[in-house]
């Protein structure tokens, strides 16, 4: 025969109404619910999701919608904000868009049908039509590393502006003035933040920003390669280069193996992210990182804060979250 709530009543000697609040998703001590989970578990109970979504109109599910899974900017954050929703009795709903504009209005439609409480998404179109279900459900919503205009939520941004600055005045320091930069696609935020850093840098040093000097990949490994070719092809007397994500870190840093160019002899090297890859090039390199532990911390608590908000939407202060880089130092920068 089934197990019952009395059942669990019995078990851990808490009353009926703890129990029912635990199993429809309200707020219970610590303590009562380490021994309802025990309870659970020993008497093999099964909860009734869909019963307990119907009645609480909450499926204790977070959709998360990212450009690419294989993204390791992307797979830091999602470990760590897993861990921190899971502690808080949610699951995730994870889907993969392959930078791809429809497959992601796809995934926040399947999503929006699921009835998740909420939605944390990394957006690839950026108009936010993908998102209007949800806002128009006034439904929370929490976007990690790019900035929308027009859609009114929380966000979870990195400096990248800065970012990029400090790290093309690095190599200013060390006598470099002609920098490559391989930056992302161009209609994406934070591709446009990095480059604004770039000629930023350059502009504040009285170097003039030539476009001969500038590649623009896709966030992937091909990408890098492929960049870091052309602008080694095109531009002989190029000292320097910074690369704006760690797919094509690693992509470029293969493009300079294959063209039997020697870091930092050669050339001078700046990546973006990682530490584990910086550290098994041989030379180590110099490389910016993101706080993602911080960034996933901020989503998560911030996508709880708005699930359990009873503000009305005229009434709701969104915030948006901006952290700050570091660099990384490494032996791949020559000084000229």
């Amino acid at each position: 025969m089934a197990s019952t709530i009395k059942d669990i009543a019995k078990l851990t000697g808490l009353g009926l109404a703890t129990i029912s609040s635990y199993l429809n998703g309200g707020n219970v001590r610590i303590e009562n619910r380490s021994k309802i989970e025990a309870a659970i578990e020993e008497l093999k109970f099964e909860v009734n999701e869909v019963a307990r979504g119907l009645k609480t109109n909450k499926t204790k599910t977070i959709g998360v919608v990212i450009p690419e899974l294989n993204n390791n900017f992307c797979t830091e954050i999602i470990t760590d904000m897993e861990d921190i929703l899971r502690n808080h009795g949610y699951a995730t709903i994870v889907c993969d868009c392959r930078t791809n504009k429809d497959l992601e209005k796809n995934a926040l439609d399947f999503l929006y049908r699921k009835r998740v409480d909420g939605i944390i998404n990394m957006p690839v179109n950026s108009d936010g039509s993908h998102l209007s279900c949800f806002h128009k459900a006034k439904k929370p919503i929490v976007i990690i590393d790019r900035k929308i205009n027009g859609i009114n939520c929380d966000y979870v941004l990195v400096d990248n502006l800065s970012a990029v600055k400090n790290a093309i005045q690095k190599l200013i320091d060390n006598g470099h003035t002609r920098i490559g930069m391989i930056g992302g696609p161009e209609d994406i935020f934070t591709a446009q933040e990095r480059m604004i850093g770039y000629r930023l840098a350059l502009m504040e040093a009285g170097i003039v920003s030539e476009d001969r000097l500038i590649a623009h990949g896709d966030y992937t490994i091909d990408g890098g390669v492929n960049c870091l070719k052309n602008l080694v092809d095109k531009n002989k007397d190029m000292t320097a280069v910074f690369v704006a994500n760690y797919e094509m870190t690693l992509g470029a840093v293969i493009g300079i193996n294959e063209l039997g160019i020697k870091i930092p002899e050669d050339i001078s090297v700046i990546g973006f992210d990682n530490v584990e890859f910086a550290r098994a090039c041989q030379p180590k390199l110099t490389i910016v990182t993101q706080p993602t532990k911080e960034i996933a911390k901020n989503v998560a608590e911030l996508i709880l804060a708005r699930i359990n908000d009873n503000n009305s939407e005229e009434e709701r202060e969104y915030q948006i979250v901006k952290l700050q880089t570091e660099i990384v130092e490494g032996n791949s920068i020559k000084q000229l």
